[in-house]
């Protein structure tokens, strides 16, 4: 039987501060990994060792780690996002992307996760993808399923499915297909 102490004390509002999020990746081959996350976010690692890194982000306010280990897929991870406040931060960060070499991909006025986005992709060399998005419209009625990121295209193939895109080779420009 639980004391009234108890009880009282797990009605009462949760005051840690939290000071960032943790993301673990399990990664193929980390130096391939570090070069690509030293593009994405535009810094260095905070701790290398063998066969793991470390990178601590300050915005997004991001720790994340880089383990190696045998991976023969990327697993049930669907994908990662960043969420911003404009498609003009969406822009910025694309652009930003490209300038550091990585391969972007666009979802302009898409629907997705039923809300109207506009957002731009770039992939790791495990395959896992990210995203920077804005929510333009939230709240959409239900539609048919969308599983955002899980059916984007390889980087050099053109595609056309739920959530992807008709792509120009270069992938830099994009126009939404479905899920609309």
């Amino acid at each position: 039987m639980e004391s009234k102490e108890n009880t009282a004390a797990l009605s009462q509002p949760w005051s840690v501060m939290a000071l960032k999020a943790h993301l673990a990746l399990n990664v193929r081959n980390v130096e391939q990994s570090i070069a690509f996350y030293r593009r994405m976010f535009g810094i260095e690692p905070s701790k290398v060792r063998t066969g793991y890194a470390k990178f601590d982000v300050q915005n997004p306010p991001l720790n994340l780690t880089l383990n190696e280990t045998a991976v023969s897929s990327r697993g049930a991870l669907s994908h990662l996002g960043i969420q911003v406040a404009t498609t003009k931060d969406v822009l910025a960060m694309r652009d930003q992307w490209s300038r550091a070499g990585l391969l972007t991909r666009d979802e302009m006025q898409t629907s997705c996760c039923y809300a109207i986005q506009d957002k731009t992709w770039v992939r790791d060399p495990d395959g896992y993808e990210w995203e920077v998005f804005v929510v333009l419209e939230d709240n959409l009625p239900e539609t048919a399923p969308c599983e955002c990121g899980d059916n984007a295209p390889a980087q050099n193939e053109l595609a056309s499915s739920c959530c992807g895109v008709e792509a120009t080779r270069s992938m830099k420009t994009a126009a939404p297909i479905c899920c609309t």
